[in-house]
């Protein structure tokens, strides 16, 4: 996934056409707030529509109902899982 670079002051500088601006001001204007509160919360909407849409695991009816089946019926170890649950740690 990719990473943002993250400065350490709370300060984000944004070039933008002089009609985009105009259209930003007016909107915040009709919501009778100021132009950083209007851009900061629409921002941080669409971030988390974006967030929810990329942590969320979509699967067919019929993948769904195999997963439940699998979660309440689920099969036996084979050699591989034993081997694996030998390997790790003792935590205790």
């Amino acid at each position: 996934m990719p990473r943002a670079a993250v400065e350490d002051n709370e300060r984000m500088s944004l070039r933008i056409a002089a009609a985009t601006k105009s259209k930003l001001l007016r909107a915040a204007l009709l919501r009778n707030t100021d132009l950083t509160s209007f851009v900061t919360q629409s921002a941080l909407r669409e971030a988390e529509a974006v967030i929810a849409e990329a942590e969320a695991l979509k699967v067919s009816e019929q993948d769904h109902l195999r997963i439940l089946a699998l979660l309440e019926n689920p099969p036996k170890p084979n050699a591989k899982l034993r081997a694996a649950i030998a390997a790790l740690p003792d935590t205790l």
